[in-house]
């Protein structure tokens, strides 16, 4: 009896001090360090959004995630803007801004917080988006399944495949392009006026489906 008792409080005092060899749930100390998480070495086009936004993450001296914590983000070099320019830390440590890239080939994007004697840098490239695009529908996918292209231009699907196929859009800016019904060979051009993002499949064959990007 006395042997299973003191094994059980035992087992309350570790518990009591967050034992395990884990830290617990013991907070995390000040903020010392930041690290990138998402967004850099992005190549995109001149004067648009980047398709991914900027992360970063604040942590302690252990590598412990510091929620809380005001992150400012500053174009440094290139042009564009970022929004917000300040963000906080959420309970992950992660702070996010969305990069609108500019005019110019390449851009450099820096975070920091007070007290942080540094920057973390991001380096984005951006060119001049294509005018004309093109998409063979094979069996049973699209080639390429992401395309972006430039507002106003125009994109050729081709039927390349050996079974029926249909081109349906499902999202995108209104009005959507009307359905192309199915069929195996011949083409279709469309020309895009509406910057945005489209999504589109095939009715026939589950799973097949791309994107197309109309950018600025």
């Amino acid at each position: 009896m006395f042997r299973l008792s003191a094994a059980v409080g035992a087992a309350l005092l570790l518990g009591a001090c967050g034992g395990g060899g884990s830290g617990g749930t013991n907070p995390p100390g000040p903020p010392t360090q930041l690290v990138k998480s998402a967004g850099d070495a992005q190549n995109w086009y001149f004067n648009n959004p980047l398709p991914a936004i900027l992360s970063v993450t604040v942590e302690d001296a252990d590598g412990k995630p510091v929620p809380n914590i005001v992150v400012t983000w500053n174009v440094a070099s290139g042009g564009g803007a970022v929004s917000p320019t300040q963000s906080t830390s959420n309970a992950n440590g992660v702070a996010t801004t969305v990069d609108s890239i500019g005019s110019s080939t390449l851009q450099t994007v820096t975070a920091t917080f007070t007290g942080f004697p540094s920057t973390v840098t991001f380096n984005e490239a951006a060119t001049t988006p294509p005018t004309t695009g093109s998409v063979d529908i094979k069996d049973n996918f699209f080639s390429p399944n992401g395309l972006a292209v430039q507002v106003g231009g125009s994109v050729t699907w081709t039927w390349a495949g050996s079974t029926s196929h249909t081109l349906t859009f499902t999202s995108g800016p209104a009005p959507l392009p009307a359905e192309t019904p199915a069929q195996m060979t011949g083409t279709r051009t469309i020309t895009f006026n509406s910057v945005g993002s489209y999504a589109y499949h095939c009715t026939i064959h589950s799973g097949m489906a791309a994107t197309l990007t109309i950018v600025h």
